[in-house]
């Protein structure tokens, strides 16, 4: 992935914010992959669930994965006493003895993949992460990653942290093919006044 072919970022107005998307591939193996790198390799600060209209679920990666496992089309990812998710990244056929039906698999699967970064009030980064929608445009899982302006504790920062930006560009660079942007180090975060 680090030969990525540059992906163009388009800006779009998303529930009012402004923000910067670059599409990614929904490839089963593109998925698996950009999935394991962040889960067994980057699961530090990351936090994941669906947003949708009237429930945001931001739940934190309890620490690194126990296994990250593939069938029939869901991508697993389990914690042990940590819990787990399963995630359809692919085809999911079901059974040999009753198939799901086509529309059920075209529903399932992902149809749209997407690095973004919202932008604050003077159009400058401040969130970073990674969501995916199915075949209906349902998100199946947003990622943030670690927020320079966030502490662990998920509170507001008394002073941005920008080591933070590391995950974001690493996925900028080695899914995108872009190097990391200025414009990254510029917001001042969440504070006003």
């Amino acid at each position: 992935m680090a030969d990525a072919k540059q992906i163009p970022m388009a800006q779009v107005v998303n529930q009012g914010r402004t923000e910067h998307v670059w599409s990614l591939p929904v490839a089963e193996t593109f998925l698996e992959t950009f999935f394991r790198d962040l889960f067994e390799n980057h699961y530090e600060g990351l936090t994941f669930g669906p947003i949708v209209q009237g429930a945001a679920y931001e739940l934190r990666v309890p620490g690194a994965a126990k296994s990250i496992t593939m069938m029939d089309g869901y991508l697993t990812v389990h914690w042990g006493t940590g819990g787990h998710f399963h995630l359809c990244i692919g085809t999911n056929y079901g059974p040999k003895s009753k198939p799901n039906p086509p529309e059920l698999i075209a529903q399932r699967r992902p149809s749209r993949a997407e690095i973004y970064r919202s932008l604050d009030k003077e159009g400058y980064p401040n969130s970073w992460g990674f969501r995916m929608f199915n075949g209906s445009g349902e998100q199946q899982i947003t990622i943030f990653f670690p927020n320079p302006f966030i502490t662990l504790a998920d509170e507001l920062a008394d002073e941005a942290d920008f080591s933070k930006l590391s995950l974001w560009e690493h996925v900028l660079k080695t899914y995108t093919g872009h190097d990391p942007d200025p414009i990254d180090r510029k917001s001042k975060g969440f504070r006003h006044g």
